[in-house]
């Protein structure tokens, strides 16, 4: 069987994915081939190229993931963590302090990516009366991030600090979506 179909396979994943990654799945193919020796049917080549494309895949799945990780990792190596960590927590204490209902109209949109318009259903309103009661959350959480209790009228921010937080996720909460 390896004799007669190895070239074919090698061909196959060549035209796949090129001649770098050929040997190795053509190895890992065969190799699936004899712990299923018993799977393997009289006529082999079409059982061996199913075989080849699933390992071809996981490959790319894995190299995927890899990539994903590295660039994690690159993000997180290139500021100050603790930094980022602090302001989560603060972003997470002024979310914690706001009323429920704040909340949810928060997060749907800024974490679950909902159009106003989307979330305005989920809630079960109006797309303007969600934008309202977006624009009125937005101003809490601005307040309970300043440390104002959530019903002080709004200030700007004190002398020497941002005007905006520096985290994405927490600027897409506290900004203006239309």
């Amino acid at each position: 069987m390896y004799d007669e179909c190895r070239q074919r396979v090698w061909a196959y994943v060549v035209s796949r994915a090129g001649r770098q990654v050929a040997d190795e799945v053509v190895s890992e193919t065969f190799a699936i081939a004899w712990r299923r020796l018993d799977d393997v049917p009289e006529h082999a080549l079409p059982w061996l190229l199913g075989v080849a494309r699933n390992v071809l895949r996981d490959s790319v799945r894995a190299e995927a993931r890899r990539e994903a990780l590295a660039a994690e990792l690159r993000c997180w190596t290139e500021g100050d963590v603790a930094d980022e960590v602090t302001e989560r927590m603060g972003l997470l204490r002024a979310l914690a302090a706001l009323p429920e209902d704040d909340r949810e109209i928060l997060v749907l949109v800024a974490w679950h990516g909902l159009s106003p318009k989307e979330a305005a259903r989920v809630v079960g309103c109006s797309s303007a009366a969600y934008r309202v009661r977006l624009h009125r959350a937005r101003k809490r959480l601005k307040q309970a991030m300043a440390g104002s209790p959530p019903g002080a009228p709004a200030v700007g921010p004190r002398r020497g600090e941002p005007a905006q937080p520096s985290l994405p996720h927490v600027r897409n909460l506290s900004e203006e979506w239309s």
